[in-house]
This record gives structure tokens, C-alpha cells and sequence, in this order.
């Protein structure tokens, strides 16, 4: 059983890589923001007064879990793992999740405090697990959600297991319920088998701010849940935004993260007083992430310089009203120029990242495009797809495109569809194409 000693909170530091060299009347400025915590010895305020950690970990117990009987007998292992992995302390509760969503351990609307007696508790209420029922994921959500609202803690954090598609609930019901949970809590979402829908398990961990994976083989499940939650464990701060703050005049065009995965967080802005708004990261742990901003300015003349946004990592008052604990910042400038070698120049991190968001979406449009038969379009995008894997260094995602095409000239981008791809190969692809590579070291 691992146990885990509570780390010290994370200290924040930004870095902002960027050309800020624009031709006369040029507008767009692109910049990456790269935003690293590091374990410190000085707590944040977070950790000090907001106690530990609270977890829901959701369990897919269908009648489809029962077939073949090795994912219901994998789903009960995977849990016990992450029981097991619990840091003592840590509130948590177990739900079965069928057509409705039952509370499997400790009941009575309450969350446990995790100890050996507790630890032990649990694992065997987990033999009580059986498949039989259908599939309402919102119920499950909202049966976490207010779980996890009796909990103080900081971090609150959910773990979806599924294997099937969300076949009795509205779609409108589902999207309501994450809007509804959304920046309560974080849930990292997980498919085991291949009947569930990729959209719709990628759909939910972004909503909520987690990973999303596919675990075709349920033998591998509680290897999996034991390093998510480790990863939860190793969460310290909680409900940290990023703050862009603009000048009168100023555009924001875009905010993605891009790195470990790429995540489109331009609609999720909430305003944060004259001309800042807060775009939501969720909780830290000891980790770098990047995030692709893009802001369009006034034009300018050659020799005028401006700062184009000011970008701030915030901690919310740990009451309604109270200040707001800024952890670390970064500056986007622009600059206009008539030199033409220093205005055209494409920076390293900027262009890596814009690539690798284009590799997203070849992949996702061309998946797509082979689903519907269109056999011209999705070489096209799968070709490219390849093209600026290789590019990147993105071995990983090179190697899953390989299980899907035949590769005749990486570099070019030449790739010929092949006849039958398993269906665990096109899903493990689709659910992963947002996972990114960070820039090579020179």
C-alpha cells in the first residue's frame, strides 16, 4: 500500500516566450506562456488553510461491465489500487453508477476520512459490486458533486469509470450537469473496453479539467488508477486561474493550454474586474504546463512599443470578497519594426506549439473523415498528421498513427489508409491525439 507524505505547497513561477517584433500595421502578437510549480518550503495559503484532499471515484457498474466479466473484476481491483493509494486524511467516497447513481461506501450521503480501518472498509464494500443496469453518467456526476461540496478541502477531485455510451440520459442533461460542476470539482474520466464514445468521455474530463484515457485491456486498470491517483495525491493548490489583464484597445483572440495536452480555454473566461478576465487551470501539483496566448492590438508606428497583456497566475480569497493571491506574472510586449528579418521571425516554442495543436485537429478531422467513408479527405489530414508528428519529435503519437496508416514518406506526409484497424488502435489515437511534446532542448 503506498502512502504518501503530505508535500510542500508548490511555488509559481512564469515564463513568457514570444516574438514581439510586428511589421508596420501588423496586430496579432503570439506568445507562450509557460507556467512551472515547484515544491518549496514556504506553504501557500492554500495548503495552510484549506485543508487536504477529497475524492469520488465513480464506478461503471451497467449490465455491459459484466461481459466479458474480466472489466467488472478489473473495475473492483482498479478501485481497491486507488483506495489503497489514498493519502491518510484524504475524505473519499466509492459510487456504483448505473441508470442511477448509488452510494457504495460509506453511505448515507457522507464521505469517509481515509485511515486503515477506513482503507479497509471500503475495498470490501467493493464485493458488493455488481453489473446490471443502464448508463446515465450526470446522475453519477451529481451524486459526486454533492459529495464533494460537504468537503473544505482544497482539492476536489473525481475519477470516472465507463464502458459503454451514456445511453440513458439526454446529452442535454449531461452537458447541463458539467456546467453545473464545473470548477466545483476536477474529474479525470477513463474508458475500459471500446464501446464507450471517445467524444464523450474527452468531452467530460475537459469540462472538468482532468485527463482522459482509454484502457482497452481491463487487466491494466489498476495500474492506471493507482498512477491517477497519485497524481491527485500530489495536487497542493487548488481553483488557480490565469489572469490576462489588456490595455484599452487590446483583443484577446485566443487562450489554449498546450502543453501536457491541448485544451481550448478561450469560452471558459469569467471577468475579473476593468479589462482582466480569468481563464480556470484547475488544481497543482508539482508540474510545468504551457498555454498559447494570442491578443490582436492597435496598429502602431515603426519605433512604438506596447505592452500587449499582462499575464498573472491568481489564488481566489479563501472567502467571497477577499483579495486575491497573485503567485507569479509575465509581460507580452509588442514591438513595431521595419526590419523584415526580426518582424517575419517565427519563435521556437510559439511555432512547436502551434504545430502541435495543428496535429490535434488533423488527427481528430481526419478519424472523423474515415468514419464517414471519406477515404480522399482523411489521408489528406492523417498525412499530415504524420507529417508534423515526425516534424516534432512526437514519437508516441507517430507510433499510434502507424496503427492506423501505412507511413510511406513520413516527411512529406504520404500515408496510405490501412484496410482494417482494430477499433482499440483508432480509439487509443482519437483519445490521445491532444497529448502533446514540449519544445527539444538546443
Amino acid at each position: 500500500m503506498a502512502n504518501f507524505a503530505k508535500p510542500s505547497a508548490p511555488r509559481f513561477g512564469v515564463e513568457v516566450y514570444q516574438n514581439e517584433f510586428l511589421p508596420e500595421g501588423g496586430r496579432d502578437v503570439h506568445a507562450i506562456v509557460t507556467v512551472t510549480a515547484t515544491g518549496g518550503a514556504a506553504a501557500t495559503r492554500a495548503s495552510v488553510d484549506r485543508g487536504t484532499a477529497a475524492v469520488v471515484i465513480m464506478v461503471d457498474c451497467s449490465g455491459s461491465m459484466e461481459y466479458p466479466p474480466d472489466k467488472m473484476r478489473g473495475a473492483r481491483e482498479a478501485t481497491a489500487a486507488a483506495i489503497d493509494t489514498l493519502r491518510d486524511g484524504t475524505s473519499f467516497a466509492v459510487v456504483a453508477g448505473t441508470h442511477v447513481a448509488k452510494e457504495v461506501y460509506p453511505g448515507q450521503g457522507r464521505l469517509a476520512v481515509a485511515d486503515p480501518a477506513t482503507r479497509a472498509q471500503a475495498k470490501e464494500a467493493l464485493r458488493a459490486l455488481s453489473a446490471g443496469g443502464g448508463t446515465a453518467i450526470g446522475t453519477w456526476l451529481r451524486l459526486a458533486d454533492g459529495l464533494l461540496r460537504q468537503s473544505s478541502a482544497a482539492i476536489r477531485h473525481g475519477i470516472l469509470l465507463t464502458d459503454g455510451r451514456n445511453e440513458h440520459e439526454e446529452p442535454a442533461v449531461l452537458r447541463a450537469t458539467l456546467d453545473a460542476c464545473a470548477g466545483r470539482f476536477t474529474c479525470d474520466a477513463r474508458g475500459v473496453g471500446t464501446d464507450w464514445e471517445v467524444k464523450e468521455v474527452t468531452g467530460i474530463a475537459s469540462a472538468l479539467l482532468g485527463s482522459a484515457d482509454i484502457v482497452a485491456d481491463p487487466t491494466h486498470l489498476a495500474e492506471d488508477f493507482t498512477r491517477m491517483m497519485e497524481n491527485v495525491m500530489g495536487k497542493e493548490v487548488a481553483d488557480v486561474a490565469l489572469r490576462l489583464w489588456t490595455p484599452v484597445g487590446v483583443e484577446i483572440q485566443y487562450v489554449k493550454q498546450v502543453a501536457p495536452t491541448v485544451q481550448d480555454l478561450t469560452a471558459r473566461r469569467t471577468e475579473a474586474g476593468p479589462r482582466a478576465g480569468d481563464y480556470p487551470t484547475g488544481s497543482w501539483g508539482d508540474e510545468s504546463r504551457e498555454y498559447h496566448v494570442c491578443v490582436r492590438v492597435p496598429t502602431a508606428s515603426v519605433g512604438q512599443e506596447m505592452l500587449a497583456a499582462r499575464a498573472s497566475l491568481v489564488l481566489p480569497g479563501a472567502m467571497p470578497g477577499a483579495p486575491v493571491t497573485t503567485l507569479a506574472q509575465g509581460l507580452v510586449r509588442a514591438v513595431w519594426t521595419d526590419d523584415l528579418v526580426a518582424s517575419t521571425a517565427m519563435n521556437p516554442q510559439v511555432a512547436h506549439y502551434t504545430g502541435q495543436a495543428e496535429l490535434a485537429q488533423a488527427i481528430q478531422q481526419g478519424l472523423e473523415a474515415r468514419k464517414l467513408g471519406d477515404v480522399e479527405g482523411a489521408t489528406a489530414k492523417l498525412g499530415r498528421a504524420v507529417q508534423l508528428a515526425g516534424a516534432s519529435g512526437n514519437a508516441d503519437t507517430a507510433k499510434l498513427l502507424a496503427k492506423v496508416v501505412d507511413v510511406v514518406d513520413a516527411a512529406a506526409g504520404t500515408v496510405r489508409l490501412k484496410a482494417k484497424v482494430a477499433d482499440a488502435d483508432e480509439m487509443t489515437l482519437e483519445t490521445r491525439s491532444t497529448q502533446t511534446v514540449r519544445v527539444k532542448k538546443t
